[in-house]
């Protein structure tokens, strides 16, 4: 018998692998670093990012620009999307902006997957500033691609 028979080595948790995914992804998320967004929460299936609105995303009304506050949804959206260590890419998003956000406001991002059948999933995302008001909601389809590994 092999050593690895005898002693084999137990398989991480989900939420551990979920947060050595998360780890590995940040390491390489040059946009969220920039944009200073942060993956407060991970666990199967789910993602929290946050973000703080600053002046250089504001658009000329000085609200935030839409395609900033998509990004903050969409990074909850990658994050919560390949939480269990099989790499999936967004096939199609839609964002309906439904408030203002304003500099200085705090933003949460919480994606929850919806249903996944297959190589395809369905993610919903809300979007909230400090106060706990409704700025956006978006919803995202993916496509898994089955044997490439987020992590090793």
């Amino acid at each position: 018998m092999s050593r690895a028979a005898e002693h084999p080595i137990d398989p991480p948790s989900a939420q551990a692998l979920a947060e050595a995914v998360r780890a590995a992804m940040y390491a390489r998320d040059y946009c969220a670093q920039q944009l200073g967004i942060t993956i407060t929460a991970i666990a199967p299936g789910y993602a929290c990012a946050t973000m703080v609105v600053r002046r250089d995303m504001l658009n000329g009304f000085a609200i935030i620009h839409g395609g900033i506050v998509t990004t903050l949804a969409d990074t909850a959206f990658a994050y919560a999307c390949n939480s269990s260590n099989e790499m999936t890419v967004a096939s199609g998003i839609a964002t309906e902006f439904l408030a203002p956000a304003h500099e200085g406001d705090q933003l949460t991002a919480e994606c929850h997957r919806v249903a996944e059948a297959g190589r395809t999933g369905v993610y919903d995302v809300r979007v909230t500033n400090q106060h706990g008001k409704l700025i956006a909601v978006m919803r995202g389809k993916t496509y898994r691609r089955k044997g490439h590994p987020v992590i090793d």
